[in-house]
């Protein structure tokens, strides 16, 4: 039977909502973290926990949490991961797992030293279309592969922006990050690393709400010889259109399609055909938009195996890092 975990939040805000429900239902919520108290302490009222607006104060007076979850804007990631590693705590990290390369450098460095696991959000790798073609590419039925189309074409109006952390370059880092991180970390899980990057960037609509682009396209050369293009912006109107992943290799054709990786829209391969795929969870809602399919139910039993039995992480601190240098990459090309 396994060990029921005890966790603490930091971060209070609309993902957080998620991550407390499913800890609720899983786990043991212990306390939870906020700068803004009446967001800390209604979330304690709701689950029957202890509040903290100061991480150092509840790493320091709760002793016996098993994992810190980090849900607090991007830019803190890696500061509040590295301290509640530092704490002795294994950490879940949401996405991106930071927006400098050397964070995320940083943070895998004290995890070693420490002893604790990190583990990052990357629940598009759940869905049952993504899963299938990993499957494919990694069983060799697709052979290699030539090229892949990336599309992202979601809708964040101004207001989404107004009077908070998101769209600056310190706490929020770019759509690539806040947005589009978990389709970037399909190209380097599915493809490998990129070897070169040109890219044509712009804000249209957003140049009072956002401190870098709005759009953008980008050219990929990756390590294994594939080339690639990435289309994204968060101007679709009035609402998300399409999230799509294209492959193109020499035994087969494959496109994963829909607004979030949710629907397998093609295929085309020699001597197969993927049936039978599971219904996959339904997107992220929140309060006026829709985010990435809700997977963080899978990421939390993934994280449970590990700790209680030593399974393998689906998705561990290497790949988040990785998936931070490639936007990197872009974001300076």
């Amino acid at each position: 039977m396994s060990e029921v975990l005890t966790f603490a939040l930091v971060g209070c805000g609309t993902i957080g909502t998620k991550h407390a429900a499913l800890i609720h239902q899983l786990g043991t919520l212990q306390a939870v973290c906020d700068i803004e108290q009446d967001k800390a302490t209604h979330f304690a009222q709701q689950y029957s926990c202890k509040a903290y607006v100061e991480l150092e104060d509840l790493l320091a007076q709760e002793k016996n949490i098993d994992v810190v979850v980090v849900c607090t804007p991007n830019g803190l990631h890696a500061q509040h991961s590295i301290k509640s590693l530092e704490a002795g705590c294994h950490v879940l990290c949401e996405k991106p797992m930071a927006i400098k390369i050397e964070d995320a450098k940083q943070m895998i460095a004290v995890a070693e030293k420490t002893s604790k696991k990190l583990f990052v959000v990357k629940q598009n790798r759940f869905n049952p279309p993504v899963a299938a073609v990993k499957k494919l590419i990694d069983e060799g039925r697709l052979g290699k592969i030539f090229n892949v189309q990336l599309n992202c074409f979601w809708n964040r109006n101004n207001a989404y922006y107004n009077n908070n952390w998101r769209g600056t370059k310190a706490l929020d880092g770019g759509i690539l990050y806040t947005q589009f991180s978990h389709f970037i970390d399909l190209l380097y899980w599915m493809i490998g690393e990129v070897e070169a990057v040109q890219s044509f960037k712009k804000n249209f609509l957003h140049q009072t709400s956002i401190e870098l682009e709005d759009t953008g396209v980008v050219i990929l050369k990756f390590q294994n010889g594939a080339i690639g293009t990435i289309n994204y912006t968060v101007n679709s109107f009035e609402k998300n259109m399409e999230g799509s992943f294209t492959l193109f290799g020499e035994k087969g054709t494959v496109k994963i399609g829909g607004a979030y990786l949710n629907t397998l829209e093609y295929q085309c391969i020699e001597n197969y055909t993927i049936e039978d795929l599971p219904q996959g969870n339904a997107s992220n809602q929140y309060s006026t938009y829709q985010g990435s399919m809700s997977n963080h139910d899978q990421v939390y039993e993934n994280l449970i195996d590990v700790l209680n039995n030593n399974s393998s992480m689906t998705a561990n601190a290497y790949d988040g890092l990785k998936t931070v240098e490639m936007i990197s990459k872009i974001m300076l090309n």
